[in-house]
């Protein structure tokens, strides 16, 4: 039985009492419809990720204002002059042509993740994509992407039958000629690409030849079956762009790449469209020359790219909150490597190491995790930066808390557990929802009877906490100690069977976790 339909039954006899492994768990249509995405069924959240292809230099886009006089030592030729630096504090600040991220991060709609990289990094374009798009380790090959697997871990049928009554639409699309391999399942891509324009590509003219089918059968029936998907999916697609319409200007295509891109991908979700992944891309961040002007740093390559990045998300993000979408979208940029701290003689960098990322949108946590890097009193053309963030917490910490991955499924799509970041923002109270964030994971999940939630407090203090129903309805509520490092262990042997959200503050943070009572 199809999932819709089986909610569509359930929500039908939703005064009935229906059994989960021997025991009774009573079922409210509201409360059945939530926990249906608690258990890590789709949401209607949305992942843009922006690909910097080439490897972008990090020094020369989030400025260590605090290094400055190390900087300039050894990046004389490259280095943005301090005064046109945009001062995000004392510390920090953003390359000058940034303005619209800077605009986005006054509205707390960006967030930045400082030196990000991983363990023995490699400095092969190729290589390290291939690193970053399937969330491997450096010394592994994996040939699925990270969210191919994520999303292969919620279609484990797919292409068979896809699209189908239930899921008309592409799992992902990559905008560009071909899908982008962190969408790489298990058995296919797990998407579509999509021209930068919105057009399709001409998958119909493949010229018949008997002996090719002999020789090919096999190819040819699965190149057949994509173009058949391909064709099916074009009839949503269409729809969906004819339903929607950009409400701001976005930068002239010919002068910046990522523009249209950009402008399809909110047409397409404005118009309805309930893919999960949307991949963009912008070429040209391998600046081993020309990255600036000679004499005039503020302007060459890296500067053109920067603005195109800058402007194209601030005309995306403008468009987003006009129609209403903002909270439903969270967009991410990424690169392959870094570059080296030390400029070389061509007015530009080499292949380095870490870098950072940003991530934007209204539900972004709009702070700056990590520190600036450190840059040593020498440098020598091998040296790198440290990263202080491995690019797969990042990742992780998507899928937990913007796509509510549960934990089982995580760590088998990430390959493995990886440190926890807060990348969103909460989604408690108003009262509280300016208080840092305390991240809360709860075992076992269903509970029987007895709860233990693992938390991030990091002092000994008091705390309230608070259980209600998926009504909104206060079950219980209580003043408790919590010790860092020690599990809050919760008696719910006499809760009736449901599903709850548990929230704990003790004033200076605030955490909320759901979970199942059976």
């Amino acid at each position: 039985m199809k999932r819709r339909d089986f909610i569509k039954t359930s929500l039908a006899v939703s005064t009935l009492p229906i059994m989960i492994n021997g025991m009774p768990v009573n079922l409210m249509s509201s409360p059945f419809n939530e926990l249906m995405g608690f258990l890590g069924q789709e949401n209607d959240r949305i992942l843009v990720l922006i690909n910097l292809v080439g490897g972008n230099d990090g020094l020369n886009t989030v400025i260590p204002l605090d290094k400055y006089d190390l900087l300039a030592k050894f990046r004389g030729q490259v280095i943005i002059p301090e005064k046109d630096v945009l001062r995000i504090n004392d510390e920090t600040g953003l390359h000058p042509s940034l303005k619209s991220l800077k605009n986005l991060q006054d509205d707390a709609k960006l967030e930045i993740v400082q030196s990000v990289g991983y363990p023995n990094p490699n400095f092969s374009h190729f290589r390290s994509t291939d690193i970053w798009t399937s969330a491997s380790d450096s010394d592994k090959v994996v040939t699925t992407g990270w969210l191919g697997r994520y999303l292969s871990e919620y279609h484990p049928d797919f292409p068979a039958n896809y699209p189908n009554e239930e899921f008309k639409d592409p799992l992902s699309i990559t905008v560009g000629s071909v899908v982008s391999e962190t969408c790489q399942g298990h058995v296919a891509s797990m998407g579509m690409a999509l021209a930068p324009n919105g057009q399709f590509y001409d998958l119909n003219d493949i010229p018949y030849d008997s002996e090719l089918e002999i020789r090919a059968g096999l190819e040819l029936k699965y190149i057949r079956s994509v173009i058949s998907q391909t064709n099916n999916y074009s009839v949503t697609l269409k729809s969906a762009l004819e339903k929607s319409t950009n409400l701001v200007e976005y930068p002239n295509s010919a002068q910046n790449q990522l523009s249209d891109q950009l402008k399809t991908v909110a047409r397409l979700i404005a118009g309805g469209l309930k893919t999960k992944v949307y991949v963009v891309s912008l070429g040209g961040f391998d600046t081993h020359s020309d990255q600036v002007v000679s004499g005039n740093p503020i302007f060459g390559t890296h500067a053109t790219l920067l603005q195109s990045v800058a402007e194209a998300v601030g005309a995306f993000q403008q468009d987003l909150k006009l129609h209403g979408l903002e909270d439903r979208v969270v967009g991410m940029t990424f690169s392959e490597f870094g570059r080296r701290i030390l400029a070389n003689a061509s007015f530009g960098t080499d292949h380095g190491t870490s870098a950072p990322m940003f991530l934007f949108g209204s539900m972004v946590n709009p702070i700056i995790h990590g520190n600036n890097p450190f840059i040593p009193n020498e440098v020598t053309v091998r040296d790198n930066l440290d990263y202080q963030f491995d690019f797969r917490s990042v990742y992780y910490s998507l899928l937990m808390d913007w796509f509510e991955v549960p934990q089982d499924k995580l760590e088998k799509i990430m390959l493995g557990k990886f440190d926890y970041m807060q990348l969103i923002r909460s989604s408690s109270s108003v009262g509280e929802s300016n208080l840092p964030q305390a991240h809360l994971s709860v075992y076992p999940n269903p509970v029987v009877n007895n709860a233990f939630i693992n938390h991030t407090f990091d002092c000994i203090s008091a705390a309230k906490c608070s259980i209600v129903d998926y009504s909104g309805r206060l079950i219980y509520e209580s003043n408790i100690n919590i010790i860092s490092g020690n599990a809050i262990e919760l008696d719910l042997s006499h809760f009736p069977s449901g599903a709850y959200i548990v929230k704990i503050s003790n004033g200076l943070k605030f955490g909320t976790i759901k979970l199942m009572k059976i």
